[in-house]
């Protein structure tokens, strides 16, 4: 039994597009998980159209930079990492209230504050940028990068939020205690493919933060994003 859609057109005035083909639509919108519990759903998963999207976002974000900014490539390259990172996205995707419209499991769906949605919300930005490519061309992907997500780099760039956390915190840490953080893997949890990994970031002894990824690097950047929170750093 086909399950009920959801009315994409309120999202589609929310994306300044209307599709000529919408199926391209549902299937940026459709996770993988999805058809695990609708097998026969006609729509295939978005990881393709992810795949297309991350490429043309950066390179519409990297041709604006390189016309706008006479910088190194090395600030570029920072400054782009913090403008296309999965939090970036993700809180695009919020503001644009993607969750109404996203196909999951019903396990996915309950799951709304892991960093796995984060990533689920992340990739669903990059697969409509890859669904409105194939849809409209360049020219529709660009005029939604420009107004979605271009439009955030002047607050990166006022506020130094292109400066990696694990950066910030040090710098900060040897500005007012004079010392260096150190990060400790506490535990490792999963198979290898999927293992999840909690790290803790320690002033001396004191344990500052924790912070998870699936990653030894994500979990640090994660315990530094805490740290910084919870030391009022921002």
């Amino acid at each position: 039994m086909m399950p009920i859609l959801p009315d994409y057109s309120s999202l589609e005035k929310s994306l300044n597009t209307v599709f000529k083909n919408r199926d391209l639509l549902i299937q940026a919108l459709t996770h993988r998980s999805f058809l695990n519990e609708h097998s026969d759903f006609p729509y295939p998963h978005n990881e393709r159209l992810e795949f297309l999207g991350d490429a043309v976002l950066e390179l519409i974000v990297t041709e604006h930079l390189f016309k706008n900014y006479p910088n190194p490539e090395g600030d570029m390259t920072t400054w782009r990492s913090a403008l296309v990172n999965a939090k970036t996205l993700a809180g695009i995707a919020h503001q644009l209230e993607f969750e109404n419209y996203l196909l999951l499991s019903k396990g996915e769906a309950k799951d709304k504050s892991s960093k796995a949605r984060e990533y689920i919300l992340a990739n669903a930005i990059e697969a409509i940028i890859g669904a409105i490519y194939m849809d409209g061309g360049i020219k529709a992907a660009k005029k939604f990068i420009n107004k979605h997500i271009l439009s955030h780099l002047k607050f990166i760039l006022e506020t130094k939020l292109y400066i990696d956390p694990k950066s910030k915190f040090q710098e900060m840490a040897q500005e007012k205690f004079g010392t260096t953080p150190t990060y400790r893997v506490l535990t490792e949890e999963g198979p290898d493919h999927a293992k999840i990994f909690t790290v803790g970031l320690y002033l001396g002894k004191e344990q500052i933060a924790v912070g998870q990824g699936s990653s030894k690097q994500e979990a640090q950047v994660a315990a530094a994003e805490a740290g910084i929170e919870a030391k009022q750093w921002g």
